[in-house]
């Protein structure tokens, strides 16, 4: 009988309470596991969406500062240099009327667009129908750019020159280079360039052309004026006409920064989305003190007054490309945001608004989650100073 009993008892299992309480401690323990999986899934899209709006914001950064410093570049001499000097320089032989921003008005270097109500103390509410700046030439309307932000177009004759080695002036002069380095002249991705100047020390010539390896053939333009190497130290570059702006991706439908250059004509050929997640673009200017900068009243080299767009200039005249020959600073201020919901949270006061120049950017009703972060970046025209 003990032997019997004692079976039984070997034989026993678990009882319901004792599985009961087994599976309770289970099931704490895998919500332990969820939870901790979620968190750190959160804490790595909350990360990956902060760094993903961060390096946008520095490659949109890293676009604007270069092509911006650039502004006014013609040469040895810088636009401001020569138009004080007073000698009908830089030759703009483009046809263009100066200050009514066309692409090809390369007497005005540096001309801006502002948006509407997007002035230092302003919000924007992410989300919201922003408006579009007003006044656009009809070749930067038709690149659709997206409203609450400004617009910048930049003119100035590319980094890179080659040398003369032959010029034969006519009503349609021919440049002559060495082939090779004529190479230079299709750097940055412009296979087929068709703006050029040609610039020493003393004179700058913007024309439209032809390119063929070794040289380029100007189209109505006399450069009778210059003097070919080692002589004299002319240089033939390739003329760019930009503009910044941002647009909708064609791929994605989301905002990016937008770069256009001009084609040569009375436009600027298809955009090129640089960075994506851009939302929003600000700028201000910096003003150099002399109010009308002319022969006899050259830049004092103050920045003495910051003004946005509309605070230069709006008319498309030569009193408003006066105007625009003051700027000697610009201020870039980019909103960046990160291409997909980072589970972020909305600030809850305006106080901690993303803000760019001053402008702040009040958060949608729902929100979208996204990581977002503002940029700020002041520059100097380095060809805009007087005496450069």
């Amino acid at each position: 009988m003990s032997a019997r009993l004692s079976s039984r008892r070997q034989a026993a299992g678990l009882s319901l309470i004792e599985m009961m309480v087994a599976l309770v401690i289970g099931v704490m323990l895998m919500l332990g596991v969820v939870q901790v999986f979620m968190a750190s899934r959160t804490a790595s899209r909350l990360a990956e969406g902060s760094a993903r709006a961060q390096e946008n914001g520095r490659f949109a950064l890293e676009f604007l500062q270069r092509d911006i410093r650039m502004a006014g570049h013609f040469g040895c001499v810088n636009d401001q240099a020569h138009f004080v000097r007073g000698e009908g320089d830089p030759t703009i032989d483009t046809g263009a009327a100066t200050g009514s921003g066309h692409p090809l008005d390369f007497s005005v270097s540096i001309q801006a667009y502002e948006a509407p109500s997007t002035g230092p103390g302003t919000n924007l509410t992410l989300g919201g129908t922003w408006a579009a700046p007003t006044g656009l030439p009809a070749s930067i309307s038709a690149l659709k750019p997206r409203g609450g932000s400004d617009i910048l177009v930049l003119r100035y004759l590319a980094a890179e020159g080659v040398p003369v080695l032959a010029l034969a002036p006519s009503a349609n002069s021919v440049v002559g280079f060495d082939a090779t380095a004529g190479a230079r002249l299709l750097e940055g991705g412009v296979a087929a360039p068709n703006l050029f100047g040609v610039a020493d020390c003393s004179h700058a010539n913007v024309f439209r052309g032809a390119y063929a390896a070794g040289k380029v053939t100007a189209n109505g333009s006399l450069l009778d004026r210059y003097t070919v190497q080692p002589t004299g130290q002319t240089m033939i570059y390739r003329a760019e006409s930009v503009v910044y702006f941002v647009g909708t991706s064609g791929t994605t439908g989301e905002p990016a920064l937008m770069r256009a250059r001009s084609d040569g004509a009375n436009g600027y050929s298809a955009a090129e989305e640089l960075v994506e997640g851009i939302e929003n673009m600000q700028l201000l200017f910096g003003l150099d003190a002399t109010p009308a900068i002319t022969t006899t009243t050259p830049p004092s080299g103050n920045i003495t007054t910051v003004a946005t767009a509309s605070g230069v200039s709006t008319d498309a005249t030569a009193a408003g490309a006066a105007q625009w020959r003051r700027v000697g600073q610009v201020q870039v201020g980019i909103l960046a945001r990160s291409p997909q919901s980072a589970q972020a949270e909305s600030p809850a006061d305006a106080i901690n608004y993303p803000r760019a120049l001053g402008v702040g950017f009040a958060p949608a009703a729902k929100s979208d989650g996204r990581s977002r972060m503002a940029y700020e970046s002041t520059i100097a025209l380095r060809n805009r100073l007087f005496g450069n």
